[in-house]
């Protein structure tokens, strides 16, 4: 598959959540920033960061993909500011190779098979300032089916 027909957003404003979601579903509707404003508000602190550092404790046929979220230079122009904001990236498997659907890249980027993949998530979660969000269905999620049988725990709380 070519870079051409992976979906692919590019980088407007203050928006690359908005977009790293659009890329992920590879559709243009799958959010919008009202949306995404909303589930902001109702987000409780700390769910769903990063809560394994281990990609490899991660059932890849389960997910949507991953969405990273890593610091970014403020730049204004060609200046730099000693500003750090936070910038999300996509990550999805289309075809049988993972792509780096950034939307500050030019064009999706191709990482390659899986154990590439989770050689450049590990690559990126060595540093403390990045957090990884394992992306699933709402049923994937409720009994961690994201994660391999070995890694989940012997039972659930109800919430």
């Amino acid at each position: 598959m070519g870079a051409s027909t992976v979906y692919h957003e590019k980088q407007i404003k203050e928006l690359c959540a908005l977009h790293a979601l659009n890329n992920l579903f590879q559709n243009r509707e799958s959010y919008n920033k009202f949306q995404l404003d909303e589930i902001c508000r109702n987000l409780a602190p700390n769910d769903y960061i990063n809560p394994h550092r281990n990609p490899s404790c991660i059932d890849t046929s389960k997910i949507i993909g991953f969405i990273l979220n890593v610091p970014s230079n403020y730049k204004i122009g060609i200046v730099r500011l000693p500003l750090q904001r936070r910038h999300w990236i996509a990550l999805k498997k289309i075809e049988g190779e993972y792509w780096n659907l950034d939307s500050k890249l030019d064009a999706p980027l191709v990482i390659g098979d899986e154990a590439q993949a989770m050689d450049y998530l590990r690559t990126q979660l060595q540093s403390n300032d990045k957090q990884l969000f394992v992306v699933c269905t709402k049923e994937v999620e409720k009994n961690k089916g994201w994660l391999l049988p070995e890694y989940r725990p012997d039972f659930f709380y109800d919430c």
